[in-house]
């Protein structure tokens, strides 16, 4: 009787020692869940001072008012950003580095996974000022397109947009661009903060225009300098 007494005491306390094992492992991991990750927490303070900067150069985009100059900076910065977006998702790709793991430690990746988040975030900022010209170019680009829709994806799974000034950004975006629906109650917060509003339907147009008849005339020089052209040897004989 004292031998079943004692087998039953060393059950129960095995159990209980493996009910404890359980509830523990339970708890580190969900510790490890909540717990930040360092590298992450330092590149979002990063974050903010490069947001500033950002707006900056966008204030004083918007401070030239003149829709000309405008459309060519666009023009020129978001063939800079896809171009910086394009090869950023392939490093990151190629590496298998996913938006919701850790913050990257190589340098080569740091710098890709801040290049993602931080143009992407600018594209936004971009295209809700500007969307009128922001439009004309992506509307026609697929590439451009693709590329935004993988970025938005990424930048979600980071939780970088979680909070503060830039949390929507992604969602106003997403719906400006009709990458995602609108909500029955969508506004673009700018509309009447950005000089491009106020300009009328002619002028843009007539901006559009002229540069369109400038990119002509510069992709009919680049085929002439493509063209056929006679050898040395052939012009001397």
């Amino acid at each position: 009787m004292q031998q079943f007494r004692n087998l039953r005491m060393d059950y129960f306390q095995a159990c209980t020692f493996l009910v404890t094992l359980v509830l523990s492992k339970g708890i580190t991991a969900e510790t490890e869940k909540k717990m930040p990750d360092p590298g992450l927490e330092i590149y979002k303070k990063l974050f903010e001072v490069k947001r500033k900067d950002q707006m900056n150069a966008l204030k004083n985009l918007i401070e030239l008012n003149d829709v000309n100059q405008q459309y060519k900076i666009i023009d020129i910065m978001l063939k800079g950003l896809f171009k910086v977006l394009e090869d950023s998702r392939a490093v990151l790709i190629a590496a298998d580095v996913p938006p919701d793991g850790p913050f990257p430690q190589d340098e080569k990746l740091k710098d890709a996974y801040s290049h993602v988040v931080e143009n992407t975030a600018f594209f936004g900022d971009v295209v809700l000022r500007f969307p009128k010209i922001v439009h004309h170019y992506f509307d026609r680009n697929s590439n451009w397109n693709n590329l935004i829709r993988w970025g938005i994806s990424f930048c979600n799974q980071t939780g970088i947009f979680d909070q503060g000034s830039h949390s929507q950004v992604l969602g106003l975006m997403a719906q400006e661009l009709g990458i995602s629906e609108r909500s029955p109650d969508y506004r673009n917060p700018f509309k009447t903060d950005n000089s491009e509003f106020f300009h009328s339907t002619d002028s843009f147009q007539k901006a559009l225009r002229e540069e369109e008849k400038r990119r002509k005339k510069e992709e009919k020089r680049k085929e002439i300098r493509k063209g056929p052209r006679i050898s040395r040897s052939q012009s001397e004989l």
